[in-house]
C-alpha cells in the first residue's frame, strides 16, 4: 500500500510539470486528425448500415419498449447515432493509448529514471514491437467486452463498476509492459508482474475510474449527438491525459519495485555465497 501511495504522489507532481502537460499535444493532436479523417469519412455510411439493420430486423420497437421501460423513450430518436458514437469510443480509447504508448511513455520514463532512478541498469527487455503487440492483443479483448456490455450503459450502477475494471486490466497490461521495457530484462518483467500483479491492476483500476470521465460525455442523449465533434475532441484530449498520468504512476510504481527486486536478488545472492563459502569450514 505505501508503494501505491508514494507512486501515486509522485506521479501527481509529475503530471503537473510543464514537460508532462506539453507531452499530452502531440498524442492528442495526431489523434484528433486521424479521428477527424475517420468520422468525416465513415460516420455518416456507418450510421447508415446501423439504420438499414434496425429496420430489416425491426428493432425499433424492441429496443423504444426497453427506453421505455427505462423512462428514456425520448432517446428512441437518436438511437442509432448514440450505438455508432458508443461503438466507436473503444477505437478512439485504442489510438489514444498506442499514440501514448509509443510517443509519450519514452519522454516519461527518460523524466522518471533521470530524476529518481539514475543508477538503475537497463536491460532491454522490452521493444516497441512488442509494445504494439501487447497493446493491439490487449485492446481486441477488451473491445470484445466492451461491445458484451454496451447494453448496460443505459444503467449507470452496472456501467461505472463494469467499464472501469476494463479500463483497469487495459491500461494495466498495456502500460506495465511499457514502463518495464527499457530497465528488466523479459525474465525480471515476468517475474514482477507475477509479483505485482494485483497492486498493478489496482493502479490500472483507479486510472480507469478517471477514464470514465470521458464516457460521461457520451451518456447526454440528444445533447451528446447534437454537439458530437466537441465532445469527441473533448473526450480524446481527457483519455490521453489520463494515460500521461498513468504512465507516470506505472512508471514510478514499476521501476521502485524492479530495484527492491534486484536489491532482494542480490541480498540472497551474497547470503547463498556466504553459506556456500562456510560450508566446507563446518564440514
Amino acid at each position: 500500500m505505501r508503494a501505491l501511495i508514494v507512486s501515486f504522489g509522485r506521479a501527481m507532481l509529475s503530471q503537473l510539470h510543464v514537460r508532462m502537460l506539453l507531452l499530452t499535444l502531440l498524442p492528442f493532436l495526431l489523434s484528433l486528425v486521424l479521428w477527424g479523417v475517420v468520422l468525416w469519412l465513415g460516420l455518416q455510411p456507418l450510421i447508415d448500415s446501423l439504420q438499414q439493420y434496425f429496420v430489416v430486423n425491426d428493432m425499433f420497437g424492441a429496443s423504444g419498449a426497453i427506453l421505455n421501460w427505462f423512462s428514456m423513450g425520448m432517446l428512441k430518436g437518436v438511437l442509432v447515432p448514440l450505438i455508432a458514437m458508443w461503438a466507436l469510443l473503444p477505437l478512439m480509447i485504442l489510438t489514444a493509448l498506442m499514440f501514448v504508448a509509443l510517443i509519450a511513455v519514452p519522454a516519461i520514463l527518460e523524466h522518471v529514471a533521470r530524476r529518481h532512478y539514475p543508477q538503475l541498469a537497463r536491460a532491454r527487455g522490452g521493444s516497441w514491437t512488442g509494445t504494439l503487440w501487447t497493446s493491439l492483443w490487449c485492446f481486441l479483448v477488451f473491445a470484445a467486452l466492451w461491445l458484451m456490455t454496451l447494453p448496460l450503459l443505459l444503467v449507470p450502477p452496472l456501467n461505472f463498476a463494469l467499464h472501469p475494471l476494463l479500463w483497469g486490466w487495459l491500461t494495466y497490461r498495456v502500460m506495465a509492459y511499457d514502463a518495464l521495457s527499457e530497465h528488466a530484462s523479459a525474465a525480471e518483467r515476468r517475474a514482477i508482474l507475477r509479483l505485482h500483479r494485483w497492486p498493478l491492476l489496482a493502479v490500472g483500476t483507479a486510472t480507469g475510474i478517471a477514464g470514465t470521465a470521458p464516457t460521461l460525455l457520451w451518456l447526454g442523449g440528444v445533447l451528446s449527438w447534437f454537439f458530437f465533434p466537441l465532445f469527441a475532441g473533448l473526450s480524446i484530449w481527457l483519455y490521453v491525459l489520463v494515460f500521461v498520468f498513468a504512465g507516470l504512476w506505472f512508471q514510478y510504481y514499476c521501476l521502485e519495485a524492479l530495484s527492491r527486486y534486484r536489491a532482494d536478488a542480490a541480498t540472497a545472492s551474497a547470503a547463498n555465497a556466504t553459506a556456500a563459502a562456510e560450508a566446507p569450514i563446518r564440514a
